[in-house]
């Protein structure tokens, strides 16, 4: 668990300077920032799309990943999470900027994709902790940023990395089997295409805002498909 404590102060770090300097930028500056963050995001969601070996898979996952996300309202609940938290910071700094977009966007950057995944099940099957020092690095430089632009709520990533890396580390033993390269690249691919509409919320292309949070549980539907197919495919 080392290195997830790690990773977490490192988002706390880099999200606690961002705040601290971002306050001192100037609107039109950070109005910059915020555009040249989001095409990144886009970047960073369309080379993470692209790995999919077959699109039908991703497809498949945020489609009824979207229906699941649907049925339990899970949007409306994390920025109902992030709203009410946001209200017993108000009248402090800690409240100033987009609290939601900021939690639910660094959420996903720093907790979807192969380092994080990967990483996680290093360090809790062999003790290797590079990939999650590195990894941290890259989270401290991208949480200084974001926070800059979109304030506390990257933050509160910080929990999110401390349960999502830190359950796959304490299950690595039993995940192992299961988070097999081609469910790990897919689920990769499932999150990039999540980003994309991100970039496209923070962009503001689109008038009607996407509800990511609904798509979420589409991340991890990959674990289920392959077996899934396997067994379709034994029957037929």
């Amino acid at each position: 668990m080392l290195a997830v404590f790690i990773n977490v102060a490192a988002v706390l770090l880099g999200a606690s300077l961002g705040m601290l300097f971002g306050s001192r930028i100037k609107e039109s500056y950070s109005k910059g920032i915020m555009t040249a963050i989001a095409l990144c995001t886009l970047v960073i969601g369309v080379q993470s799309a692209i790995q999919t070996s077959s699109i039908m898979i991703v497809m498949v996952c945020l489609v009824l990943g979207t229906v699941i996300g649907v049925a339990l309202h899970l949007d409306d609940r994390m920025n109902g999470a992030a709203d009410r938290i946001r209200g017993r910071l108000k009248g402090t700094k800690l409240a100033d900027g987009p609290f939601a977009e900021g939690f639910i966007t660094t959420t996903m950057l720093f907790c979807v994709g192969t380092m994080t995944v990967i990483g996680s099940i290093e360090a809790g099957l062999n003790q290797n902790y590079e990939i999650l020092i590195a990894k941290s690095i890259m989270d401290f430089m991208s949480s200084l940023i974001f926070a800059a632009a979109l304030g506390a709520g990257v933050l509160l990533s910080a929990v999110s990395v401390l349960v999502i890396q830190g359950g796959i580390v304490l299950l690595a033993g039993l995940a192992a089997p299961v988070l097999t390269t081609e469910v790990v690249t897919e689920m990769t691919a499932v999150g990039g295409t999540l980003f994309i509409g991100m970039a496209i919320n923070l962009l503001g292309i689109s008038e009607k805002h996407i509800k990511i949070g609904d798509m979420l549980p589409g991340i991890f539907l990959p674990i289920l498909y392959f077996p899934l197919q396997a067994w379709l495919s034994g029957l037929f």
